[in-house]
């Protein structure tokens, strides 16, 4: 099924709560379109927030999930899953997510080993729940500096703050 990864994990590392004024069909597009616009991308690690090393980006390669495996986030597979998602909004939305990251070095670009999270989108009326879990890599980004920066750019996105963070016990 698209959008759903069979195998998601059921303990993840981190779970947050949101509440959005926008519906879940608009957010749905907007969140597809940033992550599609995140591929390819250079991001320093101090827009995530504290950085693991100084002097690093990492560059994002992002798949959505279709059973048991995922399609990188390319303009052919973009406009399928909207075509899917104009007719029947997604309830859930499973995304992986790999990041490589340099170390930059007097100009040039050292590598340094990937992380690879998976991201799980669930989407209510009213609310949006986040779920990451990190599958493996040295994990230069906390999964909860990942899912603020999804959210602060999703929310950018909009030009407004559509997705305000829920309190949780």
């Amino acid at each position: 099924m698209l959008g759903y990864y069979e195998a998601f994990p059921q303990h993840v590392h981190k779970i947050t709560h949101f509440a959005t004024s926008v519906s879940s069909k608009k957010l749905q597009e907007t969140l597809l379109q940033l992550l599609f616009r995140l591929n390819k991308e250079t991001v320093r690690l101090e827009d995530f927030g504290t950085p693991s090393m100084k002097s690093c980006v990492a560059v994002f390669e992002l798949g959505v999930a279709e059973g048991n495996g995922f399609t990188y986030l390319d303009d052919e597979e973009k406009d399928k899953i909207l075509k899917t998602m104009n007719k029947t909004p997604f309830q859930i939305l499973d995304v992986l997510c790999a990041m490589r990251f340099y170390r930059i070095e007097n100009e040039a670009r050292r590598p340094l080993k990937f992380d690879y999270y998976m991201l799980r989108f669930t989407f209510n009326q009213k609310f949006l729940e986040v779920q990451l879990f990190h599958e493996r890599g040295s994990m230069h980004i906390l999964p909860q500096e990942l899912a603020e920066f999804i959210i602060r750019k999703t929310n950018e996105a909009f030009g407004k703050k559509v997705l305000k963070p829920l309190k949780t016990a």
